[in-house]
């Protein structure tokens, strides 16, 4: 039986210091979080609202294959910038150039978009203190997309809990198969393309934002050569018993709709491949043309070649998918991506892919990239404007401002999933039902007393030595159920830490 899908996001989100010439995005970020920080931390009385992150556990040069290659440049760990863990259990942090948002743990797609919603408000009441303390003129304005247009790149990461003993190639063989296809309903849209020698009279729109990007079908890097699959085996759990699959190939979603098809059909499809479904094959001629053709085709019907010689389209494969994953509920359950949830992801995806083949444009209110190729070509046909104009790559860019009164997504009416006072307060709560419960917990009741703190484990400073790790190897333990009554009762961090122990 499949493993729960415990899940997260991470997204990294794009920085402009307006007002300021030359400005350091590294700077501005640090000011960007540290503001979020300090601000809160008034609002909480005697506590401070986040703790150092603890760097002792990561290792993100391990393979999942078992290889070493003298070339690989896993990801560096910048452990001298701002990296703070929240009372809901997520980090919030500078990684490279980014302020970036790793949501805390839940157990389905739909908690995603709750804690990713919270994400996005944690960034606006950012930018509204950081504006406080700015001076006059001077703003920091944050943008949920993927690319600043000059041949960078940067990601929105999901994370699923895998089981160890999944063979890693059978994996690799449907997620690729899977993550390929699934563009046409995940895909956050975008003007012209950043593909060395192509220009937008080629590709004048796309599906997805990170396309360009990608190099390799398989392979460690997440920002040089960029893979398909990502095969870094950092898993934040039990070695012995878990895997964690990190995903690169996805773009930073504001429809919910978006957010919620993307995590959990790859939740099912992953519980599926886990539980040895009979799963079609496909296997592509070149997976990473595939992808690229994927995207930059508005038709949705263009063929992919496959190995054998046959060819077949993104939406053929979306349709296999799913009928796999209605046999795989009705015989096995969906209990590993969560029961309710998971039936509402069958229900939407098939709504979706049904509405792609008839008539995509009819997605407008519910995906990414449609909304926005309506409201762009919209504008493009009534100023007779060639796909390269500026002005186009302007509203793609402030499609993806998540400032509230500037957001063009904001004005075209798309269809949130998430309740607004359950986003509101899972910006400082955490999900009840896994160890980021624990760990958000903790920091609420107890963070003067918090050394450090990372996804597996909290160390405690009670005022003896040695300090105290308390471990948190297993992500379905360390819930309300478990160990809420324990803090419901501790009067104080060592009084807690006794109860744990004992």
């Amino acid at each position: 039986m499949a493993v729960p899908k415990i899940c997260g996001v991470e997204t990294e989100f794009g920085i402009i210091h307006a007002g300021v010439e030359d400005s350091n995005p590294i700077s501005a970020s640090s000011l960007l979080i540290n503001a979020y920080v300090q601000s809160r931390g008034l609002d909480v009385g005697d506590h401070t609202m986040s703790v150092g992150w603890d760097f002792e556990d990561e290792s993100p040069h391990i393979d999942a294959r078992d290889l070493y290659s003298a070339d690989a440049l896993a990801p560096e760990v910048e452990t001298h910038l701002v990296n703070a863990v929240l009372t809901n259990g997520a980090r919030y942090y500078v990684d490279h150039a980014h302020p970036e948002l790793s949501t805390p743990e839940v157990t389905d797609a739909m908690s995603i978009v709750t804690w990713d919603r919270a994400a996005e408000l944690i960034l606006i009441e950012s930018m509204d203190a950081a504006r406080d303390r700015l001076p006059p003129g001077q703003e920091l304005i944050v943008y949920k997309n993927n690319s600043d247009r000059k041949g960078n790149s940067y990601g929105c990461h999901e994370n699923y809990l895998v089981a160890r003993s999944v063979p890693f190639g059978r994996i690799v063989n449907h997620a690729t198969t899977h993550f390929i296809s699934r563009q046409i309903y995940t895909g956050a849209g975008k003007v012209g393309t950043e593909m060395p020698g192509m220009s937008s009279s080629e590709v004048p729109y796309q599906l997805t934002q990170r396309a360009d990007f990608f190099e390799e079908e398989v392979g460690l890097e997440t920002t040089l050569k960029r893979p398909i699959i990502n095969t870094r085996d950092e898993p934040h759990c039990d070695p012995q018993k878990y895997r964690r699959l990190h995903v690169i190939v996805g773009d930073a979603n504001l429809s919910e709709v978006s957010t919620f098809l993307k995590v959990g059909t790859t939740g099912i499809v992953l519980a599926m491949v886990e539980d040895d479904a009979p799963l079609r094959q496909f296997t592509f001629a070149d997976p990473v043309r595939a992808l690229q053709r994927v995207s930059r085709d508005l038709t949705l019907r263009a063929p992919l070649a496959l190995a054998d010689g046959t060819t077949v389209t993104a939406l053929e494969i979306q349709w296999d998918l799913f009928a796999n994953a209605r046999k795989y509920a009705d015989d096995t359950g969906l209990q590993s991506v969560g029961e309710e949830s998971g039936a509402e992801v069958l229900r939407r995806w098939e709504q979706v892919l049904t509405a792609l083949e008839s008539d995509p444009m009819s997605l407008a209110d519910q995906l990414d990239w449609v909304a926005k190729y309506r409201v762009i070509n919209g504008y493009r046909e009534r100023h007779n404007l060639a796909w390269d104009d500026p002005r186009l790559a302007a509203m793609d860019l402030q499609y993806h401002d998540i400032r509230p009164q500037k957001s063009l997504f904001e004005r075209l009416g798309v269809e949130r999933l998430s309740d607004p006072d359950q986003a509101q307060a899972a910006m400082t709560a955490p999900p009840p039902d896994t160890r980021a419960y624990f760990r958000g917990r903790a920091l609420s009741e107890f963070a003067s007393d918090i050394v450090a703190a990372n996804w597996d484990s909290i160390v405690f400073d009670v005022g003896t030595d040695p300090l105290r790790r308390v471990p948190m190897m297993e992500p379905t333990r360390g819930t309300r159920a478990h160990v809420g009554d324990l803090f419901d009762e501790a009067q104080s961090s060592q009084e807690l830490l006794d109860k744990l122990g004992s």
